[in-house]
């Protein structure tokens, strides 16, 4: 019997993994070209069209971001919100892409050993969060989240600056007095500073939303 053309791919390991490149390239460029062009997905607007006041992290907030992204915080926390009633009930409004327009990278991610965290700015005070980050059981007893005592060290961001410059490459409209004041506004904070600045500041464009 003839041998099929599928045969014939099929024993071909070379032409089997180019059709497969092929394969993968082709249908990622018709699902994620058309996002770049696509309104929702690359200005700061909700899923009606309707404008968001979200502005870049600040030098103290993005400091921290990096800190937690360093701590592995996304491992146990996602930053995305379903559209399901079970989430909204317990979140607030589901997460939204133009919210996520400065996040570099984003943190949604679906690993939950923690709650979300997307709206968690300004739900608690700084001091809970200062708390809750040296040593969780001390405001939720049957926490598993491990403490991070050393975040309350001086912090060393001498290069925010240089930061803030490489995410203006990509499209976060930093300005020249924003980066010429960065490392004032960082100077003499702590880490666990950073991080609480961080974390206030989240899901807080649709916060009272529903």
């Amino acid at each position: 019997m003839a041998q099929s053309k599928h045969d014939a791919i099929e024993r071909n390991v070379f032409l089997m993994i180019v059709l497969t490149l092929l394969a993968v390239s082709v249908g990622g460029l018709v699902e994620i070209v058309p996002l770049f062009f696509q309104k929702s997905t690359t200005t700061a607007v909700d899923d009606k069209g309707n404008a968001l006041d979200v502005k870049p992290y600040d030098a103290l907030r993005l400091a921290g971001r990096d800190i937690y992204i360093r701590e592995g915080c996304y491992n146990c926390h996602s930053q995305m919100i379903r559209p399901f009633r079970s989430e909204t009930e317990r979140y607030g409004h589901y997460s939204v892409a133009g919210e996520f327009i400065y996040d570099h990278p984003f943190q949604w991610g679906s690993k939950r050993t923690g709650p979300d965290l997307a709206r968690v700015g300004a739900r608690y005070t700084d001091e809970w969060q200062r708390v809750h980050l040296l040593n969780p059981r001390d405001v939720v007893p049957e926490s598993n989240m491990p403490a991070f005592p050393w975040l309350d060290r001086p912090l060393q961001a001498a290069d925010i600056g240089a930061r803030m410059k490489a995410l203006r490459l990509v499209g976060v409209p930093y300005t020249d007095s924003e980066i010429a004041e960065a490392p004032a506004a960082v100077a003499g904070k702590t880490e666990l500073d950073a991080v609480v600045a961080y974390l206030q500041g989240l899901g807080l464009a649709l916060r009272n939303v529903r």
